[in-house]
């Protein structure tokens, strides 16, 4: 019987023991806070609270309103960018037979929504013809020839993805 209360002595000890470390850690980490409260409120008593939070409302408001501005701004550049130049496809071609090289080309231009134009440059010895056709939503009213038609895929491709 003395060996059970001896067991049980020790066991209430280190249990008692334990306890205390707890209540010590737990005392000195509410110093802490206590101490980083103080410090946050160093201005004295509700009017250096009051203060504080005037002063985040404040920040607040400003970085509320600013992210507002960015925003609409960022809504701005979306619609503005939506018509501009997107892609771009060039094609250079040898468009009759006496002219030496592929001095010829098809150039596209598209924005976003398949909106812009066709420009072909046609060049024969001492002469340079130069073509321009509209283009909206990835069709032209004009007939394209073989090598503008693949100018306007290429652009395409680059914008959209895929023809």
């Amino acid at each position: 019987m003395d060996i059970a209360l001896l067991i049980w002595t020790v066991a209430l000890t280190i249990l008692v023991v334990i306890g205390s470390v707890w209540i010590l850690d737990l005392q000195a980490r509410l110093r802490r806070m206590q101490q980083r409260y103080q410090n946050m409120l160093a201005v004295e008593g509700e009017a250096g609270a009051s203060a504080l939070l005037e002063s985040l409302a404040a920040r607040l408001a400003e970085t509320t309103a600013r992210t507002e501005r960015l925003t609409a701004r960022a809504e701005q550049i979306d619609r503005t960018l939506a018509h501009t130049v997107q892609g771009v496809g060039l094609v250079r071609f040898r468009a009759f037979q006496d002219a030496g090289g592929e001095q010829s080309f098809a150039l596209a231009l598209a924005d976003g929504e398949g909106n812009g134009a066709v420009i072909s440059m046609l060049y024969r010895r001492g002469e340079v013809r130069l073509y321009a056709k509209p283009v909206q939503g990835w069709l032209s009213p004009n007939q394209l020839g073989d090598e503008e038609q693949e100018a306007l895929a290429q652009v395409k491709r680059k914008v959209v993805g895929h023809d």
